[in-house]
C-alpha cells in the first residue's frame, strides 16, 4: 500500500483534504515497466526526473527553468505509465466545510480507511504481510492509518516503510493519481483555473482523457 494525500489536514485554509491508497501485489513485477518508461524519456529527450505532480504542474523545485511543453510531455509520459501498471487505487475526498477540524478528520478518514480494508479483505488476506509506504508527512493520515490497518488485520502481518519521492515509482503513482481526483474536485466545482486547464484542457477534455484513463484503475 502506498499512500499520498494532498492538502494540509491542520489548516483551516485547505478547502479539500484527499488521500490517496495504491495497491500492489509485489508477485506482479513491474520492473520492466518501469525501464520501459525511462528508457521512452532517453528517447523523447526529456529529464527523468523523480515524478512530482505539484512541482511539475507549477514549474517549482526541480521542475524551475523547465519549459511548460516539456512538462506537459513529462505529465503525459508518466500517465501512460500508471496505465501500464498492474495496480488498484481509491481516493478519499474530503471537504473542510464538512469536517471542520483535526479530530473530527482524523475519525472520518479512520473510518472509511476501515472501510476500504474491509471491503477488500479476501484480498488483503491471501498475503503473509502487508507493508504500507508512507512518509509520515501528516500525523492525521499516520494515525489514522496505522489503526485502521491493526484494528482489520493481523498486526503481526503489517510491516511499516518510510519512502520518498525518490525511492519508489509507486509513491509516485499514489502522488499522480492524488492529483487528477483533486483535478476532478476543482473541475467539478469550476475551480480548475489557468494552469489546471494548460495541462489537462476544458473540464470534457480532462474527463474523456485524464480522470476516465486514471479511473480504470480505480476500486469500485
Amino acid at each position: 500500500m502506498f499512500i499520498d494525500e494532498s492538502g494540509d489536514g491542520n489548516s483551516p485554509q485547505t478547502r479539500y483534504f484527499l488521500v490517496t491508497v495504491v495497491m500492489h501485489n509485489q508477485s506482479e513485477k513491474i520492473t520492466d515497466k518501469i525501464i520501459s518508461y525511462e528508457k521512452s524519456l532517453v528517447l523523447a529527450d526529456l529529464p527523468n526526473i523523480p515524478f512530482h505532480s505539484e512541482p511539475l504542474l507549477n514549474g517549482h523545485g526541480v521542475y524551475e527553468g523547465i519549459s511548460i511543453e516539456i512538462r506537459k510531455k513529462l505529465l503525459y509520459s508518466f500517465n501512460v505509465l500508471v496505465q501500464r501498471l498492474p495496480i488498484r487505487y481509491r481516493t478519499l475526498v474530503y471537504r473542510h466545510s464538512e469536517y471542520g477540524d483535526t479530530q473530527t478528520l482524523a475519525s472520518i478518514l479512520r473510518r472509511d480507511l476501515t472501510e476500504l480494508l474491509s471491503g477488500n479483505l479476501e484480498f488483503f488476506q491471501a498475503f503473509e504481510h502487508v507493508k504500507i509506504y508512507y512518509d509520515n508527512g501528516q500525523d492525521t493520515v499516520k494515525r489514522a492509518l496505522y489503526e485502521s490497518v491493526e484494528s482489520t488485520l493481523s498486526k503481526q502481518a503489517i510491516i511499516r516503510k518510510r519512502t520518498t519521492m525518490t525511492e519508489y515509482r509507486l509513491a509516485q503513482v499514489a502522488d499522480y493519481l492524488c492529483t487528477i481526483e483533486l483535478a476532478a474536485v476543482k473541475y467539478a466545482a469550476r475551480e480548475n483555473g489557468g494552469t489546471y486547464d494548460k495541462f489537462f484542457g476544458g473540464i470534457g477534455s480532462f474527463k474523456k482523457n485524464w480522470l476516465k484513463q486514471a479511473r480504470r484503475k480505480a476500486i469500485g
